[in-house]
This record gives C-alpha cells, sequence and structure tokens, in this order.
C-alpha cells in the first residue's frame, strides 16, 4: 500500500520537475488505452525487449487476457517466457544480485514507471538513443544522461549520432523500419506501460459512460420534481 501511495506522489510531480529542468524537450505522445490492437503490439514488444531484465510485479499475465482481447493460450504461448502459470506476476528470472554485479544496479520494476516518468518522457526517452563510446554500453541518451541501459531497441532503429553543434540527432546506422514505423513501435510500448500502470482505469472509463447517463436520465426526472415541490414558493 505505501508503495503505491508512493508512486502516486511521485506520480503527480515528477512530470512537472522534468518539464521545469528545461534540459530537454520531450516529445507528446497520444495514448490510447481503450485500443486493444495497440495494447497488444505494445505487450508483445515489451516481453520480447524489456521483460528479460526489467519486472513488472504489480501486473498479471491473466488480467490482460480480461483487458487487452487475449485468450489464456495466446498468453502462454507467446508472452509468458519467465512463467508457469497464467496467473502469476510479470517477473525476471534473472536474480536481483546477478543484476547487481553484471549492470551495477538492479534494472527498476516498470509496473508504475509510466505514472513515475510520464509517458512523454518515456517516448522520448525510447527515441534519443544515441552513439557514445564513452560510455560503457556505447550508447547514451538524450532524455537521460549517461543512462546504463543499453539500447534494445537497436535492431529495429537502428543507431543515432549525435551533432555536437546542433545537439540534434541523425541517423548514423539505419535498421529495418523507418521513422515513423519505429515511433509507432514505441507509441505501442509506451501505451502498453501506461495501460499496466493503472489497469483498472479501463473499467472506470467504462463505468464513467453509465454514470453520465445515469446523472442525464436522473435529471430529467429531478428538475420536473424540483419544480413541482417549489412552484408555491416560486
Amino acid at each position: 500500500m505505501r508503495t503505491l501511495v508512493f508512486a502516486f506522489i511521485v506520480s503527480l510531480f515528477s512530470a512537472q520537475a522534468l518539464a521545469a529542468s528545461g534540459e530537454v524537450h520531450l516529445d507528446h505522445v497520444e495514448i490510447d488505452i481503450s485500443d486493444k490492437a495497440s495494447l497488444q503490439r505494445g505487450a508483445k514488444t515489451f516481453v520480447n525487449y524489456c521483460l528479460s531484465c526489467h519486472s513488472a510485479s504489480y501486473m498479471r499475465y491473466n488480467r490482460m487476457a480480461k483487458d487487452i482481447g487475449l485468450t489464456d493460450e495466446q498468453i502462454e504461448n507467446n508472452l509468458m517466457f519467465a512463467s508457469d502459470k497464467i496467473g502469476e506476476t510479470m517477473t525476471v528470472a534473472m536474480r536481483a544480485e546477478d543484476a547487481q554485479k553484471w549492470f551495477g544496479v538492479t534494472p527498476p520494476d516498470l509496473s508504475v514507471i509510466s505514472r513515475s516518468r510520464g509517458t512523454d518522457w518515456l517516448y522520448t526517452y525510447l527515441r534519443t538513443f544515441y552513439q557514445d563510446e564513452s560510455r560503457p554500453m556505447g550508447t547514451n541518451n538524450l532524455a537521460f544522461k549517461d543512462v546504463g541501459m543499453p539500447h534494445v531497441l537497436w535492431e529495429q532503429q537502428g543507431y543515432l549520432s549525435k551533432n555536437e553543434e546542433t545537439g540534434k540527432l541523425e541517423q548514423a546506422e539505419a535498421g529495418p523500419m523507418t521513422t515513423h514505423e519505429y515511433n509507432e513501435l514505441v507509441q505501442d510500448l509506451v501505451n502498453f506501460l501506461a495501460y499496466i500502470g493503472e489497469p483498472s482505469k479501463l473499467q472506470r472509463m467504462e463505468l464513467g459512460k453509465w454514470v453520465l447517463i445515469y446523472l442525464a436520465l436522473f435529471f430529467l426526472v429531478a428538475y420536473p420534481m424540483k419544480k413541482a415541490f417549489w412552484r408555491d414558493i416560486h
């Protein structure tokens, strides 16, 4: 409970702090967690490129079957690489002590990363890795200077280089995806991260429609009743 409260507090102030820092321009990304096709594509990218190091320990696989339109069989055959039961959380096989020894730090859990960092930050971060031979992994990042994480999506985007005069990124080594295709891949991934950060939001959005309909119908009944009850006063 305390972890969730802390994540909520961080989510309120982190985006404002990043924007106020003025260190990097954040590109805006449109998020729609009701888009099941986008969530399915994002889930595929997440388990193939992120889940080997980063867990999402607040999210259960069987919750996705309910929310994003996949069957239990599809999830078991295509998304579960480190778990055996559909009801388990999205954890990694790598032990924390091994991660600490190999990377110098344990990769953070990504369950609420979209709420703590913000979707615009994630979208910018995943698109602004560039070559930097001074770094141990050979890459750096505009949104996260001296980041320790390698560019895990390089096979899709290729490699970018930083123009030292303008500070802008340029294509140094092309990947199989065009810039537009890669941006769509990252958008789907960020959309999935936004979903797992608050999966109950889907139910609230659906319930909200019925609440508004109820309030509209109630108004049609309540207003004539109000006029009838107060007619002698007015």
